[in-house]
């Protein structure tokens, strides 16, 4: 499939930071006003159906203190989906579980100000070049932005460092500097992705 250079997913921005307190990024809720319109509120609406969201990636906040050497794994969720995934791909299992917890914490429902979202934080435009038809179905998630890294790599030939830095920053930042892109949020992000990935390699290989 011919995919078009387009940046995935929001850039997610990693501190190495001490303290092992994990802070949330500010709670968002949506709901459907009476009229049907849909709200969004820093509040749980009262006697109304809402879903909570987030509206940025997991690892975003500049001011964040997750500690990523100790944060707990996700090492059960979507075994099947990541394995089925992976194994199409040829991609390895670890690194998507990686990816999938920097981008949205396996929070299915997360949603980015830019419209990312999902697991793996799919942009509508990425979502429609790989064949994802709705963005909230997990399995459809993680195939297409296991199809997407797996173009990115293909792209880079082989080169993770790459592949990662265009998943954050698209491949025309990429290409633009031939290279990670002098951004510190991406070059932070290639750091905490390839520091998670190692940590879900050793956890399957200590299992």
């Amino acid at each position: 499939m011919k995919l078009q250079a387009t940046k995935a997913l929001t850039g997610c921005v990693f501190l190495f930071l001490a303290p092992a307190v994990i802070a949330e990024p500010p709670a968002v809720y949506r709901y459907q006003q009476a009229n049907g319109v849909t709200a969004f509120s820093d509040r749980a609406p009262k006697n109304r159906p809402y879903i909570k969201v987030r509206f940025d990636c997991f690892a975003c906040n500049l001011k964040s203190t997750v500690n990523w050497h100790n944060t707990p794994l996700f090492l059960q969720k979507y075994q099947h989906e990541i394995a089925a995934a992976a194994l199409h791909h040829q991609l390895d299992p670890a690194l998507l579980r990686a990816i999938i917890h920097a981008e949205s914490a396996f929070n299915p429902k997360a949603l980015s100000k830019s419209g990312a979202a999902g697991l793996m934080q799919l942009m509508p435009d990425t979502a429609n070049e790989v064949g994802v038809t709705d963005v909230w179905h997990q399995q459809q998630n993680i195939q297409g932005g296991a199809s997407y890294l797996a173009f990115l790599l293909k792209r880079y030939k082989g080169d993770i460092k790459l592949a990662m830095a265009a998943y954050n920053a698209g491949p025309g930042a990429v290409d633009k500097h031939q290279g990670i892109p002098p951004y510190a949020e991406t070059q932070t992000y290639v750091e905490r992705v390839q520091l998670l990935w190692s940590r879900y390699q050793q956890a399957v290989q200590a299992s």
